[in-house]
């Protein structure tokens, strides 16, 4: 029997839907642990399980102590929200008021910074259980920065580490349907850092479907005012991840009203999605207290993938964030990046893809430089650090001098203490 541990599991519409992509795969006998120290989402999440398990061969227990639910798990599933809503909003209010825009907030900047700082607990935990009770289990990371988190993880030893993000499948899907190709038609190559990958490929057998896209820029204007379109006609190579998220890793564009404006920023859209998680989290609750069935759509997520692929040995290729050995070698070695990666019952294999273009290999290294200071922070407990992450930001270097920077890291450590090491606490002249 093949065991999957779910740690964060009350991110029940999250969970429902990787549980739903698994239990229509074919991979036997299966015991889904779920973990969540909340127990009224726990008790959602297992009723969720329950319900979507039906007659199928699967046992599902709940767990409000971690190292119960991964005993012997063969993968474990990181979907943790250190803090939840409440973190969340002061990620985007602390820094509002000194005139710091963003709209997601999870990967890079301030929010991203912050959001990595007080799960860096969590993951210290969580590796110290896996290496007493599941050594060999994969550990598929879901949380973000995902960057960071894989970064920190694998600075604490952990073996069989693995990021997995939808943004290229789902950037991919949106570009053949723009140029009028049929998805399953298209080849690609994608790489980079994760949320700020590149379109190397584009093709259709021997046609490079790049002619197509800026056949389509030219006869939409209105495609122009999209981050990333604007992006790929400055840089040449298209990014993978949403304009809400691919403005926040630059300096160009929230840091000032007019692009915001041009481009139809949405600031503080994160938080539009936090209410509609807590929406559909009461919705589905209410569902399973009436009786009423639960609608879960396919997910098309890499970890149910994975899984399947390694348990059955059948082969197929995922986008992976990975540690860089020589990966891509123009961006830092050991740092985390996102590049394709063959699955089979051997496990997680990346792929060398080589060199990135020289401009968007310089845009990534300036991501890196952000999570590497912020991993160093947590390794060396240097406070410091925190500080010279944001420093080195692109969105807030562009936007506050360094001494309003370091005051709204001050501020930060304030609200989130309860939260960080003991150590990071600390407000700094």
């Amino acid at each position: 029997m093949t065991k999957i541990a779910f740690i964060g599991a009350g991110s029940v519409v999250f969970t429902q839907g990787l549980l739903a992509d698994l239990f229509d795969l074919d991979l036997g006998p299966l015991h889904i642990a779920l973990h969540d120290i909340d127990p009224e989402r726990l008790d959602t999440a297992a009723a969720a399980a329950s319900y979507l398990a039906q007659d199928r061969p699967v046992q599902i227990t709940a767990h409000l102590e971690r190292r119960a639910a991964l005993e012997n798990a063969d993968f474990v599933i990181n979907i943790v929200q250190v803090g939840m809503n409440e973190a969340t909003k002061l990620d985007f209010e602390i820094p509002a008021r000194y005139g710091i825009r963003q709209t997601i907030g999870d990967t890079l900047g301030v929010g991203g910074v912050f959001r990595a700082l007080r799960t860096f607990p969590v993951l210290r935990g969580l590796a110290a259980d896996i290496a007493d009770v599941c050594p060999d289990a994969w550990l598929l990371n879901y949380t973000n920065p995902m960057v960071m988190n894989v970064w920190y993880l694998k600075a604490l030893g952990v073996r069989n580490v693995v990021g997995l993000c939808h943004s290229v499948y789902w950037t991919m899907q949106g570009l053949s349907e723009l140029v009028g190709v049929p998805y399953e038609d298209v080849t690609y190559l994608a790489a980079g850092v994760n949320h700020q990958s590149w379109v190397l490929r584009f093709e259709r057998g021997a046609e490079n479907l790049y002619d197509r896209l800026d056949e389509a820029i030219a006869a939409d204007p209105e495609l122009l005012r999209r981050v990333r379109v604007d992006m790929y006609r400055r840089l040449g190579f298209y990014p993978t991840e949403t304009s809400e998220h691919s403005s926040e890793y630059v300096p160009w564009y929230l840091g000032h009203a007019s692009e915001v404006d041009r481009l139809r920023l949405p600031i503080g859209a994160y938080l539009e999605i936090v209410a509609e998680n807590l929406a559909s989290y009461e919705q589905t609750r209410g569902a399973l207290k009436a009786g009423e069935p639960l609608t879960v759509d396919p997910t098309m997520e890499y970890a149910p993938q994975i899984i399947h692929s390694i348990v059955t040995g059948t082969p197929r290729t995922v986008y992976a964030n990975v540690p860089n050995t020589g990966l891509i070698p123009n961006l830092q070695s050991g740092a985390v990046v996102e590049v394709p990666s063959l699955v089979d019952a051997t496990g997680v294999q990346p792929t060398a893809v080589g060199e990135l273009p020289p401009q968007c290999a310089a845009l990534n290294r300036s991501y890196l430089n952000v999570a590497e200071l912020t991993v160093q922070a947590a390794i060396d407990q240097d406070p410091r650090a925190i500080r010279q992450a944001v420093m080195v930001d692109p969105a807030t270097a562009g936007t506050l001098p360094v001494e309003k920077i370091w005051a709204l890291c001050n501020d930060l450590v304030v609200a989130h203490n309860n939260y960080l090491d003991p150590s990071l606490r600390a407000a700094l002249k």
